[in-house]
């Protein structure tokens, strides 16, 4: 009998890891000194988030002035980076919570690092309303509460405050999800760590022993979890969507912003990830359990979505010239022909063409490629908030109010800022907590290894059946 080549699936771990190897390649980065790349990284990111809170200051003690808003464009990049923030921190939450309930073991490699990164992009996000109010400090008024103001409430009808209560639960529940899946291996941190850190680690790992039921109560919640997740995921960026879609504006006024704003969420959302797993990858050493399977997986994902985002683009300017409606009609010529086509052009460019690369498998598992159109992705999504907005509100129904909009320095200090705010946070995660999970990747290892004997004894089987028959 000739050589056996079975059909076997890609492994989920290379190198063929013992246990004990697991353990030390995923703990090493929160042990040893950090590198030089790390600070160098970690310092521009102070430096940039330095940046962030000087601009969001000076917005606070200056006011809204020192922005470029006007009466017809009243919504700008604040707005803009909000939308494209809550895009981001999609994807974390939904990778972990629908992969886990169909049982998708994929989602070992990547799902510690997306989580993380939807914590921080709704923490990013989360500043831009609060610094657009103008006052800071009244934010307590969105708060429903009895009070001596009488008849002054919260307008329960204004989408605007549908945001405050989905985004923050959406936030709570991600960062529950989140936590309870770093205990396990906090607790394996702690057996391994020394002196202060061992304490630490101790009071973080809430007294994990590895009991069966401990584990028994962590799969549940996890699972209960992921069900609460799950239509939070879809819920979140509908309700963002709302507060275009309720207005009468033309160009917002329409019903498909909810689908087409959660499909454009997970798609950028996932291009982040691509960008984040492929840094960790690299810097941490982790080519053995961020494999190039786990990649090619993330690009189908990607191009599912940029495909249903693109015939989102399409449809809405069918029906735009369909409808007969000339303000409707008027809105997208002015995107595409516009003062600011450029946008229009870079969006379409960015998410409806670059996307359909992954069409090809040996594109689809090429890093470098994978790296680029992650960037592309991004960028492509953030022009499609900016035309969304500054586009729509520029030009309405009285050209006599017309007028163009470009931000000021404190508005690109504000935005740059929360990069550099969102990779402080990314790089102190990825020192101080395990980035890929060791003890679901343990648990996929072993049974991934009982599935390769099954499938292997079978196909034996099978093929010496055929050969004596």
């Amino acid at each position: 009998m000739g050589s056996i080549t079975s059909p076997i699936r890609e492994p989920l771990v290379t190198g063929s890891k013992t246990y004990g190897q697991i353990t030390e390649d995923i703990c090493a980065p929160t042990e040893r000194a950090p590198s030089i790349s790390w600070v160098i990284a970690f310092m521009i990111s102070n430096v940039l988030a330095a940046v962030f809170l000087f601009t969001s200051l000076w917005t606070v003690w200056q006011g809204i002035g020192t922005w470029d808003l006007n009466r017809t464009v009243g919504w700008g990049w604040d707005i803009t980076n909000f939308v494209w923030w809550i895009g981001i921190g999609h994807a974390g939450t939904l990778i972990s919570a629908i992969l886990l309930l169909f049982r998708q073991k994929w989602r070992t490699g990547v799902n510690r690092a997306a989580e993380a990164m939807t914590i921080f992009a709704v923490v990013c996000a989360g500043q831009f309303p609060l610094i657009h109010m103008g006052r800071a400090w009244l934010a307590f008024f969105i708060f429903p509460y009895p009070n001596t103001r009488g008849p002054l409430w919260v307008n329960f009808n204004s989408p605007l405050l549908w945001d405050v209560f989905a985004i923050s639960t959406y936030a709570t529940v991600s960062i529950l999800f989140w936590y309870v899946g770093l205990i396990p291996d906090l607790a394996t941190v702690r057996d391994r760590a020394r002196g202060f850190r061992k304490k630490i680690y101790g009071i973080f790992s809430f007294g994990w022993t590895g009991s069966a039921k401990h584990w028994q109560r962590w799969e549940s919640l996890s699972l209960i979890l992921a069900g609460l997740a799950t239509p939070l995921v879809l819920s979140v960026h509908t309700i963002v969507s709302f507060d275009f879609a309720t207005s009468v504006i033309p160009g917002w006024h329409t019903t498909i912003f909810p689908p087409y704003f959660v499909a454009g969420a997970i798609f950028s959302g996932f291009a982040m990830v691509q960008t984040l797993m492929i840094i960790t990858r690299y810097a941490l050493k982790l080519e053995d359990y961020i494999t190039i399977g786990h990649i090619e997986s993330m690009n189908k994902v990607i191009l599912l979505t940029g495909t249903m985002v693109g015939v989102a683009y399409l449809t809405e300017l069918f029906v735009a010239w369909y409808s007969g409606y000339i303000y409707e009609q008027f809105a997208f010529f002015n995107r595409a022909m516009g003062p600011y086509w450029f946008a229009y052009f870079a969006m379409m460019t960015c998410n409806l063409v670059s996307p359909q690369i992954f069409w090809f498998k040996k594109m689809r598992r090429n890093i470098y490629v994978t790296f680029i159109m992650s960037i592309f992705v991004n960028i492509g999504m953030w022009f499609e908030r900016f035309v969304i907005i500054a586009t729509t509100l520029a030009r309405d129904y009285l050209p006599s109010s017309w007028s163009l909009y470009s931000p000021t320095w404190v508005e690109v200090g504000i935005f740059v800022g929360t990069i550099g705010l969102f990779f402080t946070l990314f790089l102190l995660f990825a020192r101080l907590a395990p980035v890929v999970a060791i003890a679901e990747i343990k648990h996929i290892l072993k049974s991934s290894g009982d599935q390769f004997h099954e499938e292997k004894k079978e196909y034996v089987e099978k093929h010496q059946f055929s050969e004596n028959k």
